[in-house]
């Protein structure tokens, strides 16, 4: 989990394939409206997301044997949400600077639908989970080796739940 551009996508499909768990991208299950929102520059609201974190939750329950989310997760009470769909849903956290997502977005400008104007609005959403039971903060500026190792060695010892599901 974490802002646009801190790395959760690329994490994501390496810790699923590392794990043999199903990964689901958070950016797909959008419905049209938010991603012309985007598009256009516009953030979304917490009324943008329920629809979006809903279907997030519904894949997590189709995955009772554990999946990686990859998803912004940006307020407890997105997280807690998830939680509620997917007992025992752990995070790890890719913390990144406003100037380094800001960065990352512009060079993937038209290869995806988030443009760098927004970034800015995630970190103003952003509700650090560190202090929260089942998160792992890892520096989103570490080698993307060292991010996987990291984080796999975390969920095997017990940091998430090894039945349960992992949201990047």
């Amino acid at each position: 989990m974490g802002v646009a551009g801190c790395g959760k996508s690329t994490l994501a499909r390496r810790i699923a394939q590392a794990l043999g768990r199903t990964l689901i991208e958070g950016d797909d299950f959008h419905p049209p409206e938010n991603v012309q929102k985007m598009r256009a520059g516009v953030p979304l609201t917490d009324a943008d997301r329920i629809g979006w974190l809903d279907r997030l939750a519904q894949q997590l329950g189709a995955h009772p044997q554990g999946a990686v989310l990859s998803c912004s997760a940006l307020k407890a009470s997105y997280r807690d949400r998830l939680r509620a769909a997917a007992p025992g849903l752990c995070f790890v956290f890719l913390d990144v600077s406003p100037e380094t997502a800001h960065q990352r977005v512009a060079q993937r400008a038209g290869a995806h639908f988030f443009p760098p104007s927004v970034v800015a609005s995630q970190f103003a959403t952003l509700e650090d989970p560190s202090s929260e039971a089942g998160v792992l903060r890892l520096d989103g500026l570490l080698p993307l080796d060292v991010l996987e190792a990291r984080a796999i060695a975390w969920v095997r010892a017990g940091g998430a739940n090894p039945q349960g599901s992992l949201s990047q």
